[in-house]
């Protein structure tokens, strides 16, 4: 017999949907803090491809990475976060795809394969780390309504792809092409619901570091990830990552829609924002665009057991949006006193940092704490900046640990 869920979900996007549930109703999966509900919807589930992830919903599916698979420099594709908006995830055929250019900013509109894409221009290669705009949206407090992610809700990985600059030179960009939209293959279940379409200002798109990628981890993109192109935007929040990409328009004119105005806006001077939209811009919001600093730490968990009088490492990351991590300090006695971590090796500017830190604890309970900085002098708060869509969570992270 076919589960009803199961079914819902090969109708919504086609073949290959269905889910295979490990652990229903899995109590407590993701960080002190999560609302009551989203602990008690979460559950452990998996994806054809894809290893056990933290299901945070299934129509459509958003999937977030378990925190110990952020101790490596990349992260693995199989176990790489699933974020989409809309469910009807296509089934995309790399023989048949095609990659359509227009607009009315350009001069020279054309099509593209994918053996044409690959064979036409330079290849690129970089680190980049790909994270949802409303990651750790579920420690919010208050609460907001969207997906409640907890800290998993991101992945590193090194791109393969073009420049999308390269690419649109060929179309004969105007002079006044003022934003360049993006649409993907994935579909609205109803008529009523926008398509999820993007665009970037003209002088991010034409950035040497933006990407029309189809490989991830030297790999093809995984289905769940975008098979078989997706935008890259090394530094900005990933809802302008594009997922199955299938056309790119030129405009002359700002891009209307729903997932530009109202949706991924911040109430302005909420954020220090360096990279401005300003063509999206209205008096009392901007769009989201760069990643704000933050931390994580990886391998210590919250209200454990460690041996005291004994060397302990604390591993974590650190990321910005691209001006480059330069300095994470840790407290164990809940920030009274900070010291240097050590920073692990440097993958490029758009990658997340790993770090160290070793301390001989004390018997009883310990406050460890970790705070990124970047070399335009960014740090992390202690206090969040709140706005309702919960967006920029970059609290310094507290985790309670018992030495005995």
């Amino acid at each position: 017999m076919i589960h009803r869920r199961r079914l819902l979900l090969a109708a919504a996007g086609g073949a290959g949907l269905g889910l295979a549930r490990l652990a229903a109703g899995a109590p407590n999966i993701g960080p002190a803090g999560l609302s009551a509900g989203a602990l008690e919807s979460a559950e452990w589930d998996t994806l054809p491809g894809k290893l056990p992830l933290i299901k945070r919903s299934w129509r459509p599916p958003n999937f977030e990475t378990p925190t110990r698979f952020f101790n490596e420099p990349f992260t693995a594709n199989d176990a790489f976060f699933v974020r989409y908006h809309l469910a009807g995830i296509p089934q995309v055929d790399a023989g048949t795809w095609r990659l359509r250019i227009g607009g009315d900013g350009v001069t020279k509109p054309f099509e593209l394969s994918l053996a044409e894409l690959q064979r036409d221009f330079e290849h690129v290669e970089l680190a980049a780390l790909c994270q949802c705009s409303g990651n750790r949206r579920g420690l919010s407090d208050p609460h907001v309504p969207g997906v409640q992610w907890g800290y998993g809700a991101m992945g590193n990985a090194l791109w393969k792809g073009v420049r999308l600059k390269d690419v649109l030179a060929r179309a004969g960009l105007a002079p006044d092409a003022v934003e360049i939209a993006f649409d993907g293959a994935d579909t609205a279940p109803l008529d009523a619901t926008p398509d999820f379409v993007k665009s970037l200002p003209a002088w991010k798109a034409l950035d040497e570091n933006t990407l029309i990628a189809w490989q991830m981890n030297g790999e093809a993109l995984p289905h769940w990830n975008g098979f078989p192109v997706r935008l890259v935007v090394p530094g900005w929040t990933a809802t302008y990552w594009m997922k199955h990409l299938v056309s790119i328009d030129v405009r002359r004119s700002a891009l209307q829609g729903f997932w530009m105005n109202p949706a991924y806006r911040v109430p302005k001077g909420k954020f220090p924002i360096i990279e401005r939209f300003v063509s999206q811009e209205v008096p009392a919001s901007t769009p989201i665009t760069e990643m704000v600093v933050n931390s994580l730490i990886t391998n210590l968990r919250d209200q454990m057991m460690y041996k005291a009088r004994s060397p302990l490492f604390v591993r974590g990351l650190a990321w910005d949006g691209g001006f480059g991590v330069n300095r994470v300090e840790v407290s164990t006695d809940g920030g009274r006193e900070w010291r240097l971590a050590e920073l692990g090796e440097d993958h490029g500017r758009f990658s997340w940092r790993q770090w160290t830190f070793a301390f001989t604890p004390d018997p009883g309970e310990h406050v460890v704490m970790a705070k990124a900085s970047n070399r335009i002098g960014a740090t992390q708060t202690f206090d969040l900046v709140f706005n309702p869509a919960g967006y920029h969570n970059n609290v310094v992270q507290r985790i309670r640990i018992n030495c005995a």
